[in-house]
């Protein structure tokens, strides 16, 4: 029978019990494998967020395709209002008429205003009036969500492709590099490493999670890269493993890196695995 080559109690990380096999703890981006079902979508979905965290050609992309799909929507309430109600429109063909209502409507709601087209009469006023007013709060948003993006304090490191098992003084250690790849300072940097792993428990084969004991948790300056050392000694949960039992714990290192940025005045941090 199979037993745990750990001792000491394992520690819950906020996984809980998790018994899949094969199955990343953490993505690559440092974002949590979790599915939640049976929600419903405002609950499990925040566009703030969303579009804080989404690439930036994502962002242009949907910047754009709002800006876009808005002012079509008003062209069109001014065309079903009657393009007549738009002093200034020369164009006799529709499709050039719907041209002068959209760029009309690009120009109310940037509230830039050129006068050569203008509304008459109540309908086309009202309309007018509302999208100026939604225009100013879609730029007010997106200003926000502009600074947002800009201002959020990150860490940009870079994680050596591999981790490796190899000789550290008298014993082997597992060990990766950290790479700081922004010009700013990070200072009181602190790294945690935890393992997820497969151990057998009461003839059961369950998931646990320790805290891997570090040569060095923290350093004061990270202005190049830093060499992560596990030394594998009868504390380790790797202790007396050879390369087969070490495959079959499916064994996940998950890193928990924080640094505080003088730029920014403010903790940083990443998740990686």
């Amino acid at each position: 029978m199979k037993k745990s080559y750990y001792t000491k109690p394992s520690q819950d990380f906020g996984f809980g019990n998790v018994q899949q096999q094969q199955v990343r703890m953490l993505n690559k981006d440092g974002s949590f494998n979790v599915r939640r079902k049976n929600l419903a979508f405002g609950e499990s979905f925040n566009i703030y967020h969303y579009l804080l965290n989404i690439p930036i050609p994502h962002f242009i992309f949907i910047i754009v395709g709002w800006f876009t799909a808005i002012n079509i929507l008003f062209a069109s309430l001014y065309m079903l209002t009657g393009i007549q109600h738009l002093a200034g429109v020369e164009n006799t063909e529709l499709g050039n008429k719907f041209l002068d209502a959209f760029f009309f409507s690009t120009q109310t709601f940037t509230t830039v205003g050129y006068g050569h087209i203008s509304p008459i009469g109540l309908a086309s006023n009202i309309i007018a009036s509302f999208e100026a007013l939604v225009g100013l709060m879609s730029f007010a948003l997106i200003t926000g969500l502009l600074y947002g993006r800009f201002s959020k304090p990150e860490s940009r490191l870079k994680f050596s492709t591999q981790a490796l098992v190899s000789p550290y003084k008298d014993i082997t250690a597992i060990m990766f590099r950290i790479a700081n790849l922004q010009k700013n300072q990070l200072l009181d940097i602190d790294a945690q490493v935890v393992v997820s792993m497969f151990v057998w428990k009461d003839d059961k084969r369950v998931r646990a999670f320790y805290n891997l004991t570090l040569e060095r948790n923290s350093v004061n300056f990270f202005p190049t890269s830093w060499t992560v050392v596990h030394p594998i000694n009868d504390e380790s949960p790797f202790f007396g493993m050879d390369e087969k039992a070490f495959r079959e714990t499916e064994a996940e290192l998950m890193i928990l890196f924080k640094a505080y940025d003088d730029k920014y005045f403010q903790t940083v941090h990443t998740v990686y695995s």
